[in-house]
């Protein structure tokens, strides 16, 4: 193959993603001088990656297989706008061997590997062969082509349970099962092989020894078309769940020099069986003993800015590079480590309702400054709308510190004050994973956030006297606005009385809690707050988000938003959502609605697992819905009879539509 056509100088680069990743390409090919093309789904339209380049073609509808999958209008986007090369970003395309290949026979230069070693890496049955033949040791299991049922069977009963149910395309967790046992089997490879064809068109399947309490550990490589290869030192991306990475950190905190080392020569050794190309990640699974090659990812990870921040590399620029045709601008011995970066993924999801993706319109995006070591990779803005039909990752918050104990506090301190609302977010878990003892001690595993997952969505405390005052200062201000707004008066300036006292009472409530009240005095002397027996003296001093409150001598920083009658406040106890009770009465309470069989989400229906007349005991599984392209299983409410069911494999159905009705066995 003609080098030539494969790498060499471009001046216009189209990314071929959406999200955060498009935003992250688009910011380091325009200091390199390139015009960038942004791609986009009609559900994308008003989206931020779609605003920052200089170009931006409309792909068709929402759905990724109709826009951000189809190959042909990719590459017709190129042709458009005279873009010569392509830039997958992760996810999608970006590990799919016909598209790289489609890219070069349209004369377009790819940003990554060549199809044939994506063929060789990228499938995990097909790197799993080669690195037996190399050497590399490897999870017991089965990596063949045979994928029927019996074959499967077979090899599950040979491994021994319990084993990992994977797909063989793809990542994040998509299309991968644990089995403890020979009756599970079946159902977690329809249900696996279902998924992995939905998310990367590749149903085929492994089959692993599953290791109780791993370690994750990966090494970043990238190698260049003049034979150069490196690593990047390692990661450690331990902290996941359901198979999907929640915090990464670099270096690993786990491995010494000598270990460190020993498993950056596998890496180099495994990406050199096939000469590689461009960036990739060399994951490794150890059970605290023995380290095994799991597989090849031939793409850049969502995790690597924390290897960036340790090498002052930047990965895109040395992607951009590469496939310009240049040589690595350094050596391996000239690849220094210094310090230790963290990461966490803030994903638009409810960890309190079993992680359930959230979508809509966020209202408010307060994140803080990337200053004193902190980075924030971004794909959303406040008024942009979280769709149901993608991945529902906002942004990565990367901090970085001469040791982990403090990168660790930094970045604490970044979740801790950023506040993002109109949907529903993973900062407040993410906040209290970092917090945690235990993963301060680095004396965690995979399995860890399962095992601790009460303790990490534990509910909020009951608000104390600072946020019901607090609560009353945010409406207060919020009125103070409003009229403002209307008339600039000092009659409408709050608290201002020539003569006199007045007093308003205020309730709040959180849920459908009891009501709490709090008595505010004011007029011509001090305002004071009386909670219950206390009187308190309070001031205000209005700033950006939210405002100062002095509360008997203690100034406090506030955050609020107000929606209505909503309130969200974050004060130093936490975060609270508080309903301010109608003051003029009038509200009914809402019924929870925990027993309804309802779409959490826009989804399509993907299986069926009951059939009418069933008696179900509670919990027993009914249907399955795709959502954000993740499998949620809705379940029976309580034990009964399934009375009917009101849609079938194929539709697509809104949130909130009742999908099947329960009959109470009336036990």
């Amino acid at each position: 193959m003609d080098r030539s056509k494969l790498y060499r100088r471009f001046r216009t680069l189209l990314i071929a993603n959406r999200g955060e990743i498009a935003c992250r390409v688009i910011r380091t090919a325009r200091t390199m001088g390139l015009r960038t093309v942004s791609v986009y789904s009609e559900a994308d339209r008003d989206a931020m990656h779609v605003a920052l380049a200089d170009e931006a073609v409309l792909l068709g509808p929402a759905r990724a297989r109709d826009s951000y999958l189809n190959v042909e209008r990719l590459i017709e986007a190129a042709r458009k706008t005279g873009a010569e090369a392509i830039h997958p970003g992760y996810g999608f395309l970006s590990e799919n061997a016909e598209f790289a290949q489609a890219c070069f026979d349209a004369g377009l230069v790819f940003v990554g590997p060549t199809a044939a070693m994506m063929t060789a890496m990228g499938s995990k049955s097909g790197s799993k062969a080669l690195m037996e033949k190399a050497g590399v040791p490897l999870v017991p299991g089965y990596h063949g082509e045979a994928q029927d049922d019996a074959t499967l069977a077979k090899a599950a009963e040979k491994v021994g349970f319990p084993i990992l149910v994977k797909a063989s395309a793809g990542g994040g967790g998509r299309g991968m099962r644990i089995v403890r046992s020979a009756d599970e089997l079946a159902p977690a490879i329809v249900s696996a092989k279902r998924e992995a064809k939905a998310a990367f068109g590749d149903d085929r399947m492994l089959i692993e020894k599953y290791l109780d309490n791993p370690r994750h550990i990966e090494v970043q490589v990238i190698g260049d078309s003049h034979g150069n290869l490196l690593s990047l030192f390692e990661r450690e991306c331990t902290l996941q769940r359901r198979h999907q990475k929640v915090i990464e950190e670099a270096p690993s905190p786990t491995l010494n020099a000598a270990q460190r080392d020993t498993v950056c020569v596998a890496a180099r050794k495994a990406a050199g069986a096939v000469n590689y190309v461009g960036a990739g990640t060399i994951e490794f699974v150890s059970d605290g003993k023995d380290v095994f090659f799991i597989e090849m990812n031939t793409r850049l990870q969502v995790e690597h800015p924390v290897t960036e921040l340790i090498t002052g590399i930047d990965l895109v620029e040395w992607q951009l590079r590469v496939a310009f045709g240049e040589a690595l601008p350094l050596k391996q011995g000239q690849i220094k480590l210094n310090g230790h970066a963290v990461e966490a993924r803030v994903y638009a999801e409810n960890p309190t309702r079993n992680f359930m993706p959230s979508v809509g319109k966020i209202s408010t995006w307060r994140l803080p400054a990337e200053t004193g070591g902190l980075r924030i990779d971004s794909g959303y803005r406040e008024g942009d709308t979280v769709s149901p039909y993608y991945d529902a990752m906002l942004a990565k918050m990367i901090a970085w510190a001469p040791t982990r104990d403090v990168a660790i506090e930094r970045l604490n301190r970044g979740l801790e004050e950023s506040d993002v609302r109109g949907i529903v977010s993973n900062i407040p878990f993410l906040s209290a994973l970092m917090t945690h003892p235990k993963v301060r001690a680095n004396a965690i595993d995979t399995g860890f956030i399962e095992r601790e997952l009460a303790v990490l969505t534990q509910a909020t405390p009951a608000p104390g006297e600072l946020e019901l005052c607090a609560a009353v200062a945010a409406v207060i201000k919020d009125e103070r606005q409003a009229a403002q707004a209307k008339a600039n008066s000092p009659w409408q300036t709050f608290g201002w009385m020539p003569v006199g006292r007045r007093q308003r009472s205020f309730a709040f409530r959180v849920g459908h809690g009891p009501e709490q009240k709090v008595m505010l005095n004011y007029g011509s002397g001090p305002s004071t707050l009386v909670i219950g027996e206390r009187e308190l003296a309070f001031t205000t001093v209005v700033k950006d988000g939210g405002f100062d409150l002095t509360l008997d001598g203690v100034k406090t920083s506030v955050a609020a938003v107000i929606d209505g009658h909503e309130l969200y406040l974050r004060t130093r106890n936490g975060r609270f959502d508080l309903h301010w009770v109608d003051p003029f009465g009038g509200e009914t309470e809402e019924q929870a609605g925990a027993d309804k069989i309802a779409a959490p989400l826009p989804g399509t229906v993907v299986a069926m697992l009951a059939e009418e007349g069933a008696k179900l005991e509670k919990g027993a599984p009914i249907l399955t819905l795709e959502v954000m392209k993740m499998e949620q299983t809705l379940r029976a409410p309580y034990a009964g009879v399934l009375k009917s069911i009101k849609c079938k494999v194929g539709d697509i159905v809104q949130e909130g539509v009742e999908l099947a009705v329960v009959e109470p066995s009336g036990e």
